[in-house]
Order: structure tokens, then sequence, then C-alpha cells
């Protein structure tokens, strides 16, 4: 790369900067405390019902199915600590939130069910409309008031969720004699497609109103960054979005490159290949966090060796120098040296983290 300035951050301040705990430390101390305890037929339904309707629907799975019994918990306060007043589980909940909560509430696992949750026990059931996107805004969001909206008005963002759908809550709590009458109804093709159809429409309308920075921080980082500062690289990859993780598109140009991206990789926001050296570049484009670090480093460098390429690069960019700092402050300098960083506001200038490895 040409143009490259060396670039140094010192986090000068010692205060105490308490880490978040994770879902899974969180829930464990919930259930110990005996503040959460795995209901018992949410809303009236066992699953022995939704497994019924799961065989009839021919979408049937123990995740999918435990994922539907913790999408109807009404008794769970709200996981989200900004959730408005009142709320429960049920109104929306994240992956890692119903990953936690079938595997650690419901099975009494140590451990959440992994991210493959979207793409295996979620997206199946989005696809028919038995479940739907929503989203809790966040302080930045001026525009929408404190509650869950439709839709994933935010790519990737941590407040994107889900929530079952009342006519399919209304098929699982119907008498024995009717939820098979209901069911046929409700799923045939036209319905289906019709409540595909409002729901993209009531999603497009709301996204008018969020804030979107960071589609259009991935979007700048691939016309820009990648023309002026890697010129050489092509995109083969690009996660900009909540639908499949790697689309029939994309699949193609990682065979041309010679490379197999699976779920269990550190999916990058955008993943570029250099046909003539035969090496990865890695753009890691950051509004609520996801920066380059040591983990995500290492877990390319192994995708690299592991698909055969010669080495790769890594690149963490910013909307603004405000929000880099807000960010490197309260991650304690997290950017992985060796590594660089782009500021979008003062797009001419590339990074290179530089410092001691020990």
């Amino acid at each position: 790369m040409d143009a490259m300035h060396s670039f140094f951050y010192l986090v000068v301040e010692e205060d105490i900067i308490l880490k978040k705990k994770s879902v899974n430390e969180w829930l464990k101390a919930r259930i110990k405390e005996k503040k959460i305890i795995c209901p018992d037929e949410p809303q009236g339904v066992n699953k022995d019902r939704i497994t019924a309707v799961l065989n009839k629907l021919d979408r049937f799975s123990e995740d999918r199915r435990d994922a539907i019994y913790a999408l109807l918990d009404n008794l769970s306060p709200n996981w989200y600590s900004t959730a408005p007043p009142a709320s429960t589980f049920c109104d929306g909940a994240s992956t890692a939130h119903i990953g936690a909560h079938v595997a650690i509430l419901q099975r009494g696992y140590d451990a959440k069910l992994d991210r493959e949750g979207r793409d295996k026990w979620l997206k199946p059931l989005s696809d028919i409309g038995a479940i739907e996107p929503c989203y809790l805004p966040s302080k930045d969001d001026t525009g929408l008031e404190n509650q869950f909206y439709i839709g994933h008005l935010k790519a990737k963002s941590p407040n994107n969720c889900y929530r079952l759908i009342p006519s399919f809550v209304k098929i699982l709590t119907a008498p024995e004699k009717q939820w098979e009458s209901l069911l046929g109804e409700w799923s045939s093709e036209d319905k289906i497609r019709q409540r595909l159809k409002e729901q993209a429409e009531l999603t497009d309308q709301l996204k008018r109103l969020a804030d979107n920075s960071h589609s259009a921080l991935i979007q700048t980082c691939r016309n820009f960054y990648v023309t002026k500062f890697l010129p050489e690289f092509q995109v083969v990859y690009i996660d900009d979005g909540d639908g499949d993780r790697v689309t029939e598109e994309q699949k193609l140009k990682l065979q041309k490159a010679g490379l197999s991206l699976t779920l269990h990789d550190a999916m990058p926001d955008i993943l570029l290949w250099n046909p003539i050296e035969d090496s990865l570049w890695v753009i890691e484009a950051v509004t609520s966090d996801g920066e380059v670090d040591n983990h995500k480093v290492n877990k390319m460098k192994e995708f690299t060796v592991r698909n055969g390429k010669k080495q790769i690069g890594f690149t963490t960019a910013y909307l603004t120098w405000k929000k880099a700092a807000e960010r490197q402050k309260s991650t304690r300098g997290n950017l992985a040296i060796g590594s660089y960083l782009w500021i979008m506001e003062d797009s001419a200038k590339n990074f290179q983290i530089n410092g001691s490895l020990t």
C-alpha cells in the first residue's frame, strides 16, 4: 500500500472500565438469583404443540421448536436494558438472547447456541413469516420512539431482534380441534407471500426514520477506500444486510478466488482478494463494535492458511475521529498491531497501527 502514515494511539486514562458481561454470564447470574426462570407452557403452549405445527410445515428441528418456545415467553422481563417498561422477552429478542434462552434457560447448558442460529433455526421461520424481524431503537435514533418496530432497520445492529407474529401465535394457542385448519389457511403460498410483502413494505418505510450509518460506511469503504488504497483488490464478499450471510453471487466470486467461507469463520464486513498476489484483505466498518482486534486477526489468518492464500491485511474504518476515539477509549486500544485505520471524514489518509506486540 502507498502513502501510509504511522499511527500510534495511547489511552492515557486509567479509569476502571467494567466490561459488559456476555449474555451467557448475565443469564446464568439471573438464573442463580432466581430472577429469571424457565417458563412452563408460555401462553399456554407446550412443546408438543410446537412440534406438531412444525411437522405440518415440514420445518421441524429441536432448535426451531425451542426458539419458538422462547419467543412465546411472556413471563421473563425483556432482556434489553433499554426496553420499554413492562415489556417481556416475547416482545423482541436478539439472536443471542434466543440462543441463550434455548441452550441455558431451557436445556441447562453452559453457553448459548452459536451464531448459525440466524441461518439454521431463525431464517427458515422468517421465510414463511412465522417470526418477523424487529428493532429496538438506540439512543441515537432520534426519529423513533422507545418501542419495538418491525424490520431490521440497521444492518448488523445489536438492537435487531425477532418476535412471533400474532397470527402464528393464534395457531399455537388454538384449541386442539382448530389449530390444523387454521394452519392450513395460514400456510398457503398466497398468505405467506402477502405476509412477507407487508413486512418488507413496513420495514422500508421505517428505515427512512432510522440512521443507517453502518451500511453507508460499508458502501463508502467499498466505493472509495478500496479504489484509492487497494486498487489491485476485488470485493468477493460483503456483509451488508440481514438476509443470507453468503448470497449466490458472492458464492461464485468466492469460488473464483478459491475461497470457502463458512458460518464458523469470522465473517468480515468486506473481504477482498488480490488475484495478482493471491492475497486477501479484510475491512471492518465500525459504528458500534467489531474492530480488527487480535482475535479477528487470528481467526482470519487461520482462514487464509486454510484457503492456501499467501497473506492477509486488515483495516478498521470509522465514520469520524470522535467515534474512533470513543471506541478506542472504551476498548483500551483494541486495534491490532500492523493493521490499518481509516476515518471516513478524513478520507485522504490511511494510518498503520504501530506498536509493540509485548
